[in-house]
């Protein structure tokens, strides 16, 4: 009997792909696009459809989908920076790819990996931005820069993995 190769690749795994992206810079777009090409090719892949907020835990059904997913695709944008959300679901990445060995392969989209891997450019701007508003915030600041901390550090991690950059002006040359 012969299985399709997205059952026997994942097999144990609810979706082939989960896809981690700011859905402002390229829900439309690329990540959009990806999105249709995996599914159209067979491959189960998850994607978050509702409108999250800044500030927003990652919420149990998002750490679920994570843990049951064979191949994480991180799309680094010129904005993911600037969302704690998109932060806390990269920590929950790192520590999952950490502990279990899943695969995760970083796209870099109109972003250098360097600005992601030492915060530089829009990358070092946004944490700047989150440090400055948790600064703000006395009752959380020992939290909050915990929380930076891991974010800087899971940026860090991500960039050292091998992935691929696009821009995409250079794209439809």
């Amino acid at each position: 009997m012969i299985q399709s190769s997205s059952s026997s690749f994942s097999y144990g795994f609810t979706y082939d792909v989960f896809l981690n992206f700011r859905g402002t810079d390229t829900r439309y777009g690329f990540t959009g696009n990806l999105y249709k090409a995996l599914c159209d090719g067979g491959v189960r892949t998850f994607i978050d459809n509702r409108e999250l907020h800044e500030g927003d835990e990652i919420t149990p059904s998002l750490i679920k989908a994570i843990e049951d997913s064979r191949i994480l695709i991180l799309v680094f944008s010129i904005d993911y920076a600037s969302s704690s959300f998109c932060l806390d679901e990269l920590v929950h990445i790192i520590h999952h790819f950490k502990e279990k060995g899943c695969l995760i392969l970083p796209v870099f989209y109109d972003v250098e990996p360097s600005h992601v891997r030492h915060q530089t450019g829009s990358y070092g701007d946004a944490i700047a931005r989150h440090e400055k508003r948790f600064q703000n915030n006395k009752g959380m600041y020992n939290y909050n820069m915990e929380r930076l901390h891991k974010w800087t550090m899971a940026l860090n991690q991500a960039a050292n993995l091998s992935g691929r950059n696009f821009n995409p002006r250079s794209a439809t040359k």
